[in-house]
């Protein structure tokens, strides 16, 4: 009878065991960014696994233009489920290529039309940040700075500006969008004249920081609301950092958010993007991203008000720019890297011949040895703070 009763207690147990439903695996959700969005996404990303049970795995690539190379790479075998960072200049670049599936958030409302029709009305990225890009300077170093795109190339400058590589960095490539929108068709003569006076070309934002807080250079190519972050973050009031907008102009960089064409988890991505405009995570954006919140209901700290004031933004179209990027890309290429001159690259060099009969091209080119210097710095981490 005691086997009996044994065997019955092990029958009934094992039926027990029979019914407990498996412990589901926790999803996890894969973001792609660039490396300085980590100090916003460190405070955020523990809310939203918080909220929703779920892990998020965030994977930095260097700079804006680096992310959007691998999601290109990937996209026949996409690893990603959401991409944060592609701003308005790469915006066109991210739907040509077909890696994006449109989404509109649910509280859409929150975002002012005008960023939105401004940025992508069609949802394939939705804006969570926008600020304007400047020329920044310690202004315990530089007493007065320049104040026009022509400026920049005068000798007093020469070898003294540090610009980012548009080919890998969104902040480069708004400043390439930006002498587009000041020169129109004359921007490779303007480029020209900078490669002339020794530009310098780093690999993305950080790289250019690193150089710029070392005093290897004065001048930066940054964002309006340097002396913002110098007024909150190191408390220095007024602000040992100055900015400046060339020829009273500026380029406004909206940077968005999108789910992945092919994402394994695309309800979770879209709940993250309706995270990323929610009030709670606006609400520390502007003193880790350094840029402004999207959300109209989240106001930026006081010390904003020593941010550059945008009166005069410089404005190129998404279609114009979709229809020419690929075009001003190879061009800044062949001029900056391979040390040819507008001319050439236009197709207007002009032959001439010499008196021995021999025949030459009018040409103003440098190599990338002469005096074009491209830097090729790695993305590295900074202890003061980080920006695209």
């Amino acid at each position: 009878m005691k086997r009996l009763a044994t065997l019955a207690l092990a029958l009934l147990l094992l039926g027990a065991i029979g019914t407990i439903k498996p412990v589901k695996a926790q999803e996890t959700l894969t973001v792609y960014s660039y490396t300085s969005i980590t100090p916003w996404m460190k405070q955020i990303i523990p809310i939203f696994e918080k909220e929703y049970g779920v892990k998020v795995n965030l994977v930095t690539v260097g700079d804006a233009g680096e992310v959007l190379n691998r999601l290109i790479l990937e996209k026949d075998n996409p690893q990603a489920d959401v991409v944060v960072g592609i701003d308005n200049s790469y915006l066109q670049k991210a739907i040509q290529a077909g890696i994006l599936e449109p989404y509109k958030p649910s509280d859409v409302n929150v975002i002012p039309k005008w960023i939105i029709d401004d940025f992508d009305p069609t949802f394939h990225l939705t804006p969570y940040d926008y600020g304007a890009i400047a020329i920044v300077y310690k202004k315990s170093v530089v007493k007065n700075p320049p104040k026009t795109f022509k400026d920049l190339t005068k000798p007093e400058w020469k070898g003294k500006l540090i610009v980012e590589d548009p080919r890998t960095s969104s902040t480069g490539m708004a400043f390439l969008l930006w002498t587009i929108g000041a020169y129109g068709n004359k921007w490779l003569d303007y480029w020209a004249k900078l490669r002339e006076n020794k530009v310098i070309v780093v690999k993305s934002w950080d790289a250019g920081w690193e150089m710029w807080d070392k005093n290897q250079a004065p001048l930066f190519v940054s964002y309006a609301t340097d002396p913002a972050y110098d007024a909150c973050e190191d408390k220095n009031v007024p602000p040992k950092i100055g900015a400046v907008f060339l020829n009273g102009t500026a380029y406004v960089q909206i940077e968005g958010a999108g789910i992945i064409k092919g994402a394994k988890h695309p309800e979770l991505a879209k709940k993250f993007i309706d995270f990323l405009i929610s009030k709670e995570a606006q609400e520390k954006l502007p003193t880790t991203q350094w840029m402004y919140p999207v959300n109209r209901y989240v106001k930026p700290p006081a010390c904003f008000n020593y941010a550059l004031n945008v009166t005069n933004p410089v404005k190129l179209s998404p279609d114009e720019i979709g229809q020419n990027y690929k075009k001003w890309l190879e061009q800044w290429t062949a001029l900056m890297v391979e040390g040819k001159s507008p001319e050439e690259i236009t197709g207007t060099s002009t032959t001439t011949t010499t008196p021995t009969g021999s025949t030459s091209t009018t040409s103003s080119g440098g190599g990338i040895c002469g005096p074009a210097l491209i830097v090729a710095l790695a993305a590295l981490p900074l202890l003061l703070r980080k920006r695209r």
